[in-house]
């Protein structure tokens, strides 16, 4: 038998397998982006698989049946999660028992791995198989899971190309499949034409801000991002300010704070992509947004911030230099990264207007960036993914 019809086996035989029940669960943005890339590929092959858990608005228009949002979990730091802490156990235990209760064929987890963790372990004990989506990235902290992790995962699929060989030196063989954002970067329009179509000076500079998807996240950065704004018009006059719109957030969510600060900014909601790509610049919470941008191009700077006793226990257990996905994969600093104090608006100002006014600099990032895609593999993530778990079933 050949390697391509090895390959079409499962698939062929997955159809056969009517009404399977899968848990997915996607406790934030970017997992519910992903997961339902993956539930699309899955039905594509076979429709009648059912999927219930945890997501957003994505997940849902796939057909997904959720019994919590993940907007509700979404959260960061170390003592954030503590004010949400009663009702994320309480959605848990429901989980717990729909282990019971629906008894599903697979449970599918996708990164938020301290919620995600102790779900794979209550599965495990049930003898339900679970595939884990995007590793956590124990490489970086907490290195111990890698314990729960052989113990309680059956098969992982890997986003990164260096943690393949990570977790083969802990004795575990976890599967490259690509990034799934080569498939979803993608822009409609040319830089200008973009910034034409929304309502943009052609040939001002542009400025991005993006504060993130969740509100603790806007909460924090929100403000620093628009006292840095106002340093800048005040420093480059002929300037504007353009904010992408996280589809987790309501417009008021960061109209209120713009009301409050002496700028203009032009909120646009959908095409994503396209807005980013209309910017020379920007201002990038950390995370994936970070990661799409640098798949557009577009020089950077990393903002981060969170409350000063998470970044205390944060700067204890993690061991890696950068906290961007960005320079993680470049394996150096090649967009700077300003944390904490120095996520304040006139220091991101001043490192602003560096890049700015420093053509070679700007020209040199552009160029880093580019490597990035090289990095990640091919397209495909999400068919790659749905054939590793559509195996298991």
């Amino acid at each position: 038998m050949s390697l391509e019809e090895k390959n079409q086996v499962p698939l062929i035989n997955t159809m056969h397998k009517k009404n399977k029940t899968i848990m997915i669960i996607a406790g934030e943005a970017s997992g519910d982006m992903h997961g339902a890339n993956l539930v699309r590929e899955m039905l594509k092959v076979n429709p009648d698989l059912n999927f219930y858990g945890i997501g957003g608005e994505k997940l849902h228009k796939e057909g997904v049946e959720l019994l919590a949002n993940a907007a509700s979990m979404a959260v960061i730091g170390f003592t954030e999660v503590v004010s949400k802490l009663g009702s994320i156990l309480k959605i848990m235990g429901m989980m717990k028992r729909s282990l019971d209760e629906r008894r599903p064929d697979l449970v599918i987890l996708i990164d938020y791995p301290d919620f995600n963790m102790p779900l794979a372990k209550a599965a495990r004990k049930r003898g339900i198989k679970v595939f884990y989506y995007i590793s956590p990235q124990v490489w970086a902290w907490r290195k111990g899971r890698i314990k729960q992790i052989k113990r309680n995962v059956n098969k992982m699929a890997v986003i990164l190309p260096f943690e393949v060989e990570f977790y083969r030196q802990e004795g575990f063989e976890a599967n490259y499949v690509g990034h799934p954002l080569l498939d979803m970067v993608k822009t409609d329009y040319p830089k200008q034409e973009s910034r034409k179509k929304f309502g943009l000076a052609e040939n001002k500079i542009t400025v991005g801000i993006l504060p993130g998807s969740r509100l603790s996240e806007i909460k924090k950065l929100m403000p620093e991002l628009l006292r840095a704004a106002e340093i800048l018009e005040k420093e480059i006059p002929d300037m504007q300010f353009v904010l992408p719109l996280a589809y987790t957030l309501e417009e008021t969510d960061v109209t209120n704070f713009i009301s409050m600060f002496n700028v203009k900014v032009k909120v646009i909601s959908g095409h994503t992509y396209d807005v980013i790509s209309c910017a020379d610049l920007a201002l990038v919470a950390s995370g994936t947004a970070t990661l799409e941008t640098a798949l557009l191009g577009v020089p950077m700077i990393i903002v981060y911030k969170i409350s000063q006793l998470s970044y205390f226990i944060g700067r204890l257990i993690i061991h890696v230099k950068n906290i961007g996905l960005v320079n993680i994969i470049a394996g150096k600093t090649i967009v700077p990264e300003l944390i904490q104090a120095d996520a304040s608006g006139n220091i991101i100002a001043r490192e602003a207007l560096s890049i700015l006014t420093n053509e070679e600099r700007k020209q040199e990032m552009i160029r880093e960036l580019k490597t990035i895609s090289a990095k990640l593999g091919e397209p495909g993530a999400a068919i790659r993914t749905a054939q590793l778990v559509l195996d298991m079933l």
